[in-house]
């Protein structure tokens, strides 16, 4: 019973991951396809870490951030919870990939007549 449990657990979390690319794909569907095939792993891995993510804030959420532990026979202490050391370090990484993702896409022209004159002042120099 406790193997079914984990095995549906997994497999909704697989389809979360699944979700994730899908709607990470419509946001760069305006890449080339030569882009699109350099984008692919880092959605892959940025979908990857949206789900765990989450789920790490609703560890953390649940159990807090601070975590005790003994060293020794009666020497207790408190640390930062295993969950957030590794919350920090996939929140950075996840924000490096998204930052790569977003750099491959198309720049856009700057319309003048919204902007706010500089480019127009550098151009007449």
């Amino acid at each position: 019973m406790e193997q079914l449990a984990k095995v549906e657990e997994e497999n909704a979390k697989l389809e979360r991951i699944e979700q994730q690319k899908r709607i990470l794909r419509r946001q760069f569907t305006k890449l080339d396809a030569k882009m699109k095939k350099t984008a692919a792993s880092l959605i892959e891995n940025a979908a990857f870490m949206i789900v765990t993510l989450e789920d790490l804030q609703a560890e953390i959420n649940r159990h807090g951030a601070v975590s005790t532990y003994q060293n020794g026979e009666n020497q207790w202490g408190t640390k930062k919870s295993p969950e957030v050391e590794i919350y920090n370090t996939m929140i950075k990484n996840h924000m490096t990939i998204m930052k790569q993702l977003t750099d491959l896409l198309p720049k856009q022209p700057i319309n003048n007549k919204e902007g706010d004159g500089f480019e127009e002042f550098v151009n007449d120099r």
